[in-house]
């Protein structure tokens, strides 16, 4: 349950990240707005990043376990382990 709090804390940051870069972009003089855009937008792909390594390293010690569609692709069908075992 912790994992998933931090990771959607993350997204919801990201979010409110682009959303300060775009409010930047229209809403402020030309010489301000590149400055606090590309801060925000810096912000952001930098929470991006972050956020992914943090999936990559928790799936890859087995903190977060696949499930969905890709899980059942790859399981083999019930007939088929049944001809398999005689």
């Amino acid at each position: 349950m912790i994992l998933q709090s931090i990771i959607l804390i993350t997204f919801i940051l990201i979010i409110i990240s682009l959303g300060s870069a775009l409010f930047h972009l229209i809403k402020h003089k030309p010489e301000e707005q590149s400055q606090k855009t590309l801060r925000s937008l810096t912000f952001r792909i930098s929470l991006s990043l972050v956020l992914f390594a943090f999936i990559f390293i928790a799936f890859a010690t087995g903190l977060i376990k696949p499930h969905g569609i890709g899980v059942k692709m790859n399981r083999p069908h019930v007939a088929e382990v049944e001809q398999n075992k005689h």
